[in-house]
């Protein structure tokens, strides 16, 4: 009995999986495969998280890992009001007030004065400086123009602290990311709870591009 081999097409396997399926059918035989998607969240205590050696064993070690993710998540919240009251305190001393003595002598007068007057975003007062019986004409200016988006120069005392500050809330945004993206139940309620309780005492001092 002579065999023909023919080209194996991709439509054929659908059929050959019939076929398979109904020779196991026939025979009397079942096989069962598991199947995994990491896409359906899950209920189970046994979940690992971080590390293999951190999986509860027990339902009380579950509970402790929750918990756990709730502090974490209201540390998270923490950190970004932190953040914030920093950089409003960095804005703050940028914009603090200088003064600035006006060339010519004069009050009003000379260039300083006239690009002062001619500046939209500075709010000026004329003050007159004295010191060891010495009066000189000066400018106070306090710039209102710059903000959160404007560039501000760097500062050996603001930015090393900044880019500390920024690494340890995205070290803890990955962990909080991660918990997540175990899928489950428990651990993504445990970060929405900790969301809710550090966004409701901290978060009128998270900046709004926090959020």
């Amino acid at each position: 009995m002579s065999t023909f081999l023919l080209p194996r097409h991709d439509g054929d396997h659908s059929s050959s999986a019939a076929a398979a399926a109904s020779h196991d059918h026939g025979s009397g035989s079942t096989s069962t495969a598991p199947i995994h998607n990491m896409a359906v969240f899950h209920s189970s205590p046994a979940t690992s998280l971080f590390t293999a050696a951190f999986t509860p064993q027990t339902d009380a070690q579950y509970a402790g890992t929750c918990i756990f993710l709730v502090v974490l998540a209201i540390i998270f919240r923490g950190l970004l009001a932190l953040k914030g009251t920093l950089e409003r305190r960095w804005l703050a001393q940028e914009l603090a007030r200088r003064y600035v003595v006006v060339e010519g002598g004069a009050r009003g007068s000379g260039s300083l004065a006239e690009s002062l007057a001619n500046d939209p975003e500075a709010r000026k007062a004329n003050l007159v400086l004295s010191e060891n019986g010495l009066e000189e004409n000066v400018v106070v200016v306090e710039r209102k123009g710059v903000g959160m988006n404007k560039t501000r120069p760097w500062r050996l005392s603001v930015d090393p602290v900044r880019a500390l500050v920024d690494t340890v809330i995205a070290g803890v945004g990955y962990l909080l990311m991660i918990a997540v993206m175990s899928m489950n139940y428990g651990y993504l309620l445990a970060v929405l709870a900790g969301t809710f309780i550090g966004t409701l005492g901290v978060g009128r001092w998270i900046l709004p591009t926090e959020h």
